[in-house]
């Protein structure tokens, strides 16, 4: 069974490289584009098929001389065998992980949505905390952010911040994080030293192209208005800011960072069609999930998913009762210790399901 997907997944490859080289292909630009990510998109897996054939070849040929009335050569093979056949193990295990179905919109972009909860002041500080904790992490790999809307409480805390993070493979880290963040600390403002609880949520949404969600233009009320400044020249004079009402669901979108109302109007209409296939993806999970629920992936944004406790500098995510006494750390940006476990139990989990 795995050499036919094996073969079929070759058979595929080939004929990529045979159209790539075509004169009549080769002039349609976008046909080229299409074909050239997908022969990147399988070289990974070609890579490992063609090992693995040749290991089965050489397996073969070693057990036919492991029968030979020659000692030496049968020990030889004997030998050979022992390498060959765990290394046939490994590239099976490998081979069923690169056929399992990536979620499309690993690549993407992504959206991050972070608004304060419970707690008042010390919950809009802390949504403040997460927001330069995954820009920290972006900048650790690369990635660009950019500030989309932001509102700001007046003591360095956000109410709600929406910030862009453009990087190859930004969906595939970020999205374990949606969920309710916890923070258990004393406040600054807080005289006799008591321990506050707070929360912030976070979604974590990839961008959508409006080619893969189609929004009807009678379904959306669109508003107009000035945008907020702190006084002089920061006020705007003119109707720059957007709201988009969508009527079906009641989400609200507003943006008012750009300069224009066109601009201003292009990200909020970026922002729903991410909520809305956000929505709909939830939808399906859920569906999915009904008989048998994972702590991975379920997409509940209700779930507190993870717990950042000063007074023991720990920092639990209970999805996965992983936790980590490095919190100054974390808040750098160091959360790969838990993103790489939650990927690693996402994969273990489809790979199953396939």
């Amino acid at each position: 069974m795995l050499l036919e997907k094996v073969a079929g997944i070759l058979d595929r490859y080939d004929e990529i490289e045979r159209l790539l080289a075509d004169p009549a292909v080769v002039i349609d630009y976008a046909r080229v584009a299409e074909l050239s990510q997908e022969k990147t998109e399988l070289e990974p897996i070609v890579s490992a098929a063609r090992e693995y054939r040749r290991v089965l070849d050489q397996i073969d040929e070693a057990r036919q001389m492991a029968g030979d009335d020659d000692p030496e050569m049968a020990a030889l093979a004997a030998s050979e065998l022992e390498t060959l056949e765990p290394r046939q193990t490994e590239l099976e295990a490998s081979i069923r992980r690169l056929l399992v179905p990536k979620d499309p919109r690993d690549e993407k972009n992504v959206l991050v949505e972070i608004r304060a909860g419970a707690g008042g002041d010390e919950a809009a500080l802390f949504a403040a905390d997460l927001a330069r904790m995954y820009m920290r992490y972006a900048e650790g790999r690369r990635w660009k952010t950019e500030i989309v809307s932001a509102h700001e409480t007046g003591q360095g805390g956000y109410k709600e911040l929406i910030f862009e993070v453009k990087g190859r493979g930004a969906y595939s880290r970020l999205k374990y994080e949606s969920g309710v963040h916890r923070v258990q600390r004393v406040p600054a403002t807080e005289s006799q030293g008591r321990i506050h609880t707070s929360t912030a949520t976070v979604a974590v949404m990839a961008e959508i192209d409006e080619v893969e969600i189609e929004i009807n233009p009678n379904d959306l009320q669109i508003d107009t208005y000035r945008s907020g400044g702190a006084g002089g020249q920061n006020v705007q004079k003119n109707e720059t800011a957007i709201r988009i009402t969508h009527l079906p669901t009641g989400l609200v979108v507003t943006c008012q960072d750009e300069r224009s109302q066109g601009q201003n109007r292009l990200r909020a209409m970026s922002i729903l069609r991410a909520r809305l296939y956000d929505i709909e993806q939830t939808r399906i999970q859920e569906e999915r999930a009904s008989e048998r629920r994972s702590q991975v992936g379920t997409g509940e944004r209700s779930e507190k998913i993870r717990t950042y406790n000063f007074p023991q500098s720990r920092v639990t995510d209970h999805r996965i009762n992983v936790s980590s006494y490095n919190l100054a750390g974390v808040l750098q940006g160091d959360i790969d210790v838990f993103i790489d476990e939650l990927s690693s139990r996402e994969e273990a989990e489809r790979l199953a399901e396939a």
